[in-house]
């Protein structure tokens, strides 16, 4: 059985001033047939300092879109995968004070189907510099383990690694 994991954290990189908007997002755990799970690797420069970055694909909610489409599009914009949804993991409700934003992440497990061309926005590609990664469980693990050196790479480990673990057990559990 799928118990949904509801997570709620607080930023604690950035002082607390105010939160203005939310955000509801769709993001997800993505892996193949061999168990190797794809991330996007990000490279910034901005607000938030510079830092590289893995973070899982996924992104905010069009108007009108509700989360699975959401998902399917972002993994097809992003990793150019196309992937079969396979539950929903759950919730992780998080803040960026220096933007002024709750994230409400919700994410899935999803296994990938067939890989295709990525359909990056311009600011992916050259204010981000998003590239895709394919890592083991573990590389993964130690991935946003090394990348927790910055204020903003702190936040995301916080926010996806109890994400990711979680993954991990729903796979196993199903093999």
């Amino acid at each position: 059985m799928n118990t949904e994991i509801k997570i709620d954290l607080q930023d604690t990189q950035w002082q607390f001033d105010y939160v203005d908007h939310d955000r509801n997002i769709a993001r997800a755990i993505v892996y193949d047939e061999s168990g190797q799970f794809y991330f996007v690797r990000a490279q910034r420069d901005d607000e938030f300092g510079k830092a590289t970055l893995i973070e899982t694909s996924g992104g905010g909610l069009e108007e009108g879109e509700d989360l699975l489409t959401a998902i399917k599009r972002e993994l097809k914009e992003e990793l150019g995968v196309k992937v079969a949804v396979i539950c929903k993991i759950g919730v992780v409700s998080d803040y960026y004070n220096l933007i002024h934003r709750h994230n409400i992440n919700n994410y899935f497990l999803c296994k990938v189907e067939s890989f295709g061309d990525k359909n990056l926005t311009e600011d992916e590609k050259n204010s981000f510099h998003l590239s895709t990664l394919k890592l083991s469980y573990e590389e993964a693990v130690k991935e946003y383990e090394h990348r927790a050196n910055t204020k903003l790479g702190k936040l995301i480990a916080n926010r996806e690694l109890p994400v990711l673990r979680r993954a991990k057990e729903l796979i196993d559990s199903c093999q």
